[in-house]
């Protein structure tokens, strides 16, 4: 008795979310039949979370040397505010070359030779002319 309740409840459930996403399809199809409107809802979307993300790295920079003038401070060194503690482009490929080289001399250096040991069985499936894909023609 219970389970037939939960399928009856269930299959309702079911028909009422399919009804009511089909209806919502055509009222949808009556506003915007060509799509237009969902075009335009998609791209200021996608531009809006853009912009956000861009306000968010631009402003990021700032944030990281405010916490760094602050660090300097409790540590006793005077630090100007015209001073600029971001570090140049120029600077940050020579850190971004020499990591790359240091991590590119810790592999060791290893032979290539690959050895190859005959066996002593002269039949292998592997080997075998029969189960080859192509058909010597005579």
């Amino acid at each position: 008795m219970f389970l037939t309740e939960i399928l009856q409840l269930t299959q309702t459930f079911t028909d009422t979310s399919i009804v009511r996403v089909h209806r919502n399809s055509e009222l949808f199809m009556k506003i915007d039949p060509y799509g237009i409107g969902m075009t335009v809802i998609g791209y200021v979307i996608v531009f809006i979370a853009l912009l956000l993300l861009y306000i968010v790295f631009y402003n990021l920079t700032k944030i990281l040397t405010g916490n760094i003038r602050r660090v300097l401070r409790k540590e006793g060194k005077i630090v100007d505010d015209k001073l600029s503690l971001e570090i140049s482009g120029e600077v940050n490929a020579a850190i971004a070359a020499a990591l790359y080289l240091y991590y590119n001399e810790l592999h060791d250096q290893e032979n290539t030779v690959l050895t190859i040991n005959r066996v002593s069985r002269a039949y292998s499936p592997w080997s075998s002319k029969i189960y080859s894909l192509r058909q010597y023609p005579r």
